[in-house]
């Protein structure tokens, strides 16, 4: 029974959290007499977090990377991450995929591989150490690879302790993000994508069918309590709520222009970042399907995905108050 209403009462503030986000939001597009909001123009983007996140040096993504027809030549514009798609928003490119060769892009690249909650913080002490501002944009993605890890350790540790140490993490990452909105930065946040839903939990299904449920759960009791601890004020965080998104995708695929979401559409040799269109699965080669796949692998999305997320983040960026 406590631990009954414990649950009730972590989603009961998250309601009510969600619900002070919308009305605050409310409020302030509403104004009084000739009072304007100042729309949000950001002078740089910054990428946190995993390599859902990351553009690498030579331009390549943790996704479907596009290949010239004719040429072959690696196109990093082409099948956007959904980081570029919030940048190109608000007309600003990262250095790691600068085809236009714009002056000094104002896009900073710091997200990195297998990040996880704790090497985020290490990229928030970086971030803070150089200074942020009201008119940084600061993206941010991570905990993937924790709740994967802790999928891992099932069951050879107890389903309860793992989740409690899920709930931890997303806890460590809220006071993380709160750190850089008291620093004065513009945070977008992305939930992270309920794994429950990923080939990785239907290749699971066939040994045991609760292991999707199971991750469904680690990832709903992490992105739960990481909004719980984030700074309610609907003003400094915009969240992104792409847990739902991929459940609601599951339930109506047709209706977001998909058609295949659970399988992956790369294959599993080369590993990204050196997955292309010239690497799929035959499913996903054929009439070039791969547009309409939710994932890339067994745990990471296609550009299919990254696009769900990327709009969803560049409304919220010019709809927020920031």
């Amino acid at each position: 029974m406590k631990s009954i209403q414990r649950s009730a009462g972590r989603y009961g503030r998250a309601l009510l959290a969600a619900a002070a986000l919308s009305t605050l939001g409310v409020l302030a597009g509403c104004g009084g007499g000739t009072e304007q909001i100042e729309p949000f123009n950001p002078s740089r983007i910054i990428a946190l977090g995993d390599e859902s996140s990351l553009i690498t040096p030579e331009g390549k993504k943790y996704t479907i990377n596009a290949l010239n027809a004719t040429t072959g030549v690696l196109e990093c514009e082409n099948n956007p991450i959904w980081v570029q798609t919030l940048a190109s928003s608000f007309g600003l490119v990262f250095a790691e995929c600068n085809p236009n060769k714009v002056a000094a892009p104002q896009g900073l690249m710091r997200a990195k591989v297998g990040a996880k909650v704790a090497d985020f913080k290490g990229q928030v002490d970086t971030l803070l150490a150089g200074g942020i501002g009201p008119r940084d944009l600061i993206s941010v993605l991570v905990g993937v690879n924790d709740v994967l890890e802790l999928y891992a350790k099932f069951p050879a540790q107890s389903r309860e302790s793992l989740l409690a140490e899920a709930r931890a993490r997303g806890k460590a990452l809220g006071a993380q993000v709160n750190r850089l909105a008291n620093a004065n930065g513009r945070i977008i946040l992305s939930t992270l994508p309920d794994m429950g839903f990923s080939p990785l939990a239907e290749t699971d299904r066939k040994v045991d069918s609760t292991r999707p449920a199971f991750l469904s759960e680690l990832t709903r009791e992490f992105n739960l309590e990481m909004r719980v601890e984030i700074i309610n004020d609907g003003r400094l965080i915009g969240l992104v709520l792409t847990d739902e998104n991929t459940q609601v995708i599951a339930r109506y695929p047709s209706s977001f222009g998909i058609s295949n979401f659970t399988n992956a559409a790369c294959l599993t040799t080369p590993a990204l970042p050196d997955c292309t269109v010239k690497t799929l699965t035959p499913e996903a080669t054929k009439d070039n399907s791969w547009n309409s796949y939710l994932w890339a692998t067994d745990r990471l999305y296609a550009p299919a995905g990254h696009a769900q997320i990327g709009r969803m983040a560049a409304t919220r960026a010019r709809n927020n108050p920031f």
